[in-house]
């Protein structure tokens, strides 16, 4: 089957990411202040984030990882290829030499609830040529975030992009809080050549009602065990006719784990709730633990229940690029 990313006797796939890599500067507020006003900061730190939370992740967790994106000359661009540097991970497109790479402005609540403020620098500079320097193929796990297809600078390129791709390359859509408002040409385009939907409930959410699909009525035959009455069950059962041919669905629940739909059935795999310090990059983070799993032969379901570990670890962290290791992970489950 298309989707076994494992079943190939060649060599593993690899995970590719063509969207955005940002520094993000994380700041810990006591409360958000009100407009107009100010409020005073407990900590701020840098690091790098968007798409390198994501590649950190799967290559801490055994994959081969390459960033297709854009990365720009200056401070922000060198920290992003510091980043990727230190965990292996290949950057594939020429740097960008007109203009420095963008920020993400995060303020962080002790809850650990995120508010983000985003600045558009070089990692918007992307074009057909620098993303076919990645040079995916067959089996390749073609990562695309929604925030990429919101802007047209971006979306344009990708569009184009993505048609050249082998019919084998498997696309991960990480849909992100944009992609259900989309123009229905671009949000259909994207569906139409998506083999892997892995977002949040409310994401998930957002668009079925946005193309009026149900969630009722699901054969109780295919759902697969007792997380059956949970929303996201549902939810995960319902995404895959969305999208090509055999495709998989994948829908988070934070800390309650998440649900995933392959091949006519749908598995409830519970999280590991944890007292969380700092959310931000959970998500990014068991995106890229799932795809590594995957890529190095785990089944889907398994690799979600990794991918639970992975973010569940993340989340006593602070920072985005605080993935934890194979080891980790495998320390972690034997200890659940």
């Amino acid at each position: 089957m298309r989707m076994d990313a494992s079943s190939s006797s060649g060599p593993m796939p690899r995970v590719i990411h063509t969207g955005q890599a940002l520094v993000d500067e994380v700041i810990e507020v006591p409360a958000l202040p009100a407009r107009g006003q100010n409020v005073m900061a407990s900590s701020v730190a840098q690091y790098a984030g968007g798409a390198v939370t994501v590649l950190l992740a799967a290559a801490r967790l055994g994959a081969d990882c390459v960033h297709a994106g854009a990365v720009g000359t200056g401070p922000h661009g060198d920290a992003i290829r510091a980043a990727l540097e230190a965990d292996g991970i290949a950057a594939s497109a020429p740097p960008v030499t007109t203009q420095d790479t963008g920020v993400c402005v995060v303020l962080v609540e002790p809850t650990a609830e995120r508010t983000f403020v985003t600045t558009l620098g070089a990692e918007r500079e992307i074009t057909v040529d620098s993303l076919a320097s990645a040079s995916a193929g067959p089996g390749d796990l073609v990562c695309v975030t929604g925030y990429s297809l919101a802007v047209e600078q971006t979306r344009d390129p990708l569009l184009a992009w993505m048609e050249t791709l082998p019919p084998d390359a498997v696309v991960v859509l990480d849909p992100g809080a944009a992609f259900a408002s989309l123009p229905a040409q671009v949000r259909d385009a994207m569906l139409a050549r998506t083999d892997v939907w892995t977002g949040n409930a409310e994401e998930t959410t957002d668009l079925l009602s946005a193309l009026s699909a149900s969630v009722s009525g699901v054969a109780d035959s295919e759902l697969a065990d007792s997380g059956a009455d949970r929303e996201i069950v549902d939810q995960a059962a319902a995404v895959p006719a969305l999208l090509r041919d055999g495709a998989v669905a994948i829908v988070r629940d934070g800390a309650e784990g998440c649900a995933v739909s392959v091949a006519g059935e749908t598995t409830y795999v519970p999280g590991f709730p944890q007292k969380p310090v700092d959310t931000n990059g959970a998500g990014d983070t068991h995106t890229g633990a799932l795809l590594a799993s995957v890529a190095t032969g785990v089944s889907w379901v398994d690799a979600s229940r990794r991918a639970n570990a992975a973010a569940a670890i993340k989340v006593t962290r602070r920072g985005p690029t605080t993935a934890p290791t194979a080891d980790e992970v495998e320390d972690f489950l034997l200890n659940a």
